[in-house]
């Protein structure tokens, strides 16, 4: 029974939605695992800002945003903190950006119960992100899992951010400092305007 181990002496994997919120690493799969969910938290973030952005015929504010959350899943996926970090950031600004500018929290799909959820995951992205960055296994459970490239979304998700990261790395971390600064002086600007 042990050998074929059917005693059942290994701990479920978690559930999804705890992995969601509340992970946790035991080995490299799960370092692996957690990677690709961040990334595509990050991508979906992103495309959700395009298409609320386009809808208040603001497109390209909603296209640096896409790219901003979808370098951002890039880098989480190749664990970076900064990346990871950047993302909850930006989010919670432009939370804060849409209740300056509208006076109240938005109604619709971007409603602050929506939000509160997607920063909720994005809390949670950057404390797997963070402890992923840290895991340092014994020797067994050190080699990480092979990423595959069999299907599109294979080789989006785990190809495509390995090949990418190193190149735009740089590039991201000027863009994501403006991109926020810019955002910060937008909606400073905006405040004074209205108090004056």
């Amino acid at each position: 029974m042990e050998t074929l181990n059917l005693s059942g002496s290994t701990p479920p994997p978690e559930s999804r939605l705890k992995s969601l919120f509340w992970p946790s690493i035991q080995t490299s799969s799960d370092v692996d695992y957690l990677g690709a969910q961040g990334y595509w938290v990050c991508v979906i973030v992103g495309l959700l800002s395009l298409a609320a952005s386009a809808v208040q015929q603001h497109p390209i504010a909603g296209s640096f945003a896409f790219l901003l959350y979808f370098l951002g899943g890039v880098g989480v996926r190749e664990r970076s903190r900064f990346a990871a970090a950047v993302s909850l950031v930006f989010f919670m600004t432009d939370f804060v950006a849409s209740i300056v500018i509208a006076g109240a929290v938005a109604v619709g799909p971007a409603s602050g119960v929506f939000r509160v959820l997607i920063t909720a995951l994005l809390l949670s992205n950057l404390r797997a992100t963070w402890i992923a960055s840290q895991w340092k296994p014994d020797a067994d459970q050190a080699a990480p899992p092979p990423r595959f490239g069999d299907t599109w979304t294979d080789k989006f998700a785990d190809r495509f951010p390995m090949w990418l990261w190193p190149k735009v790395r740089i590039v991201y971390y000027i863009f994501s400092v403006g991109f926020l600064l810019l955002a910060l002086i937008g909606i400073a600007v905006i405040t004074l305007r209205r108090s004056g």
